[in-house]
């Protein structure tokens, strides 16, 4: 059987489901423990989007023979990261949602105190929280994507930088598949 090479889409997709699974179990994790979400442990949630995001450039370079060139090492960083995005604004919308729509009406009313305390008038409250509660699962999913694909670029840059390793001359060619088998 023919061993297909591999692409840094297939790459970046993998570790992106395993990334997305993580996210979910520390998300509810978050929620069993009752952290807030504006604590600094929410920053947590970054640490397994950097290792998979390094870890699916390591693998792929591993996949091509221990060589990478910059600019796949950063098509498999910069893929991983917009699938990354893609996944978890939609699972962050169906949590927000439909899931636990508690913790989406918490950051509502926190957001209403914030408001308070800078002395708005309550016209300005109540338009505000009109558009927030209309629209806000939504845009913090979108924002979730663009995010998630800015930051994943500047880090697959430097991933790029740490595992390029691109053939030179005096390095020996990759052994081509036997057509007779």
């Amino acid at each position: 059987m023919e061993q297909k090479p591999t692409t840094p889409t297939k790459v970046a997709t993998k570790w992106s489901l395993i990334y997305i699974l993580t996210a979910i179990v520390v998300t509810y994790l978050f929620e069993i423990a009752k952290l807030d979400p504006n604590s600094p442990a929410k920053y947590l949630g970054y640490i397994p989007f950097i290792i998979f995001l390094f870890l699916a450039q390591k693998e792929f370079k591993d996949q091509s023979g221990g060589y990478i060139t910059f600019g796949d090492a950063f098509a498999t960083g910069f893929r991983y990261a917009l699938f990354s995005g893609i996944l978890f604004a939609i699972f962050l919308y169906i949590y927000l949602t439909i899931l636990s729509p508690e913790v989406f009406a918490k950051s509502v009313d926190a957001q209403r105190d914030a408001m308070v305390a800078k002395g708005l008038s309550s016209e300005q409250i109540d338009k505000a929280m009109e558009i927030t509660k209309k629209y806000g699962a939504p845009i913090g999913a979108v924002f979730t994507v663009i995010m998630d694909v800015i930051v994943g670029a500047i880090l697959a840059l430097i991933g790029a930088a740490i595992f390029k390793k691109e053939r030179t001359a005096f390095d020996p060619e990759p052994e081509a598949a036997d057509p007779t088998v």
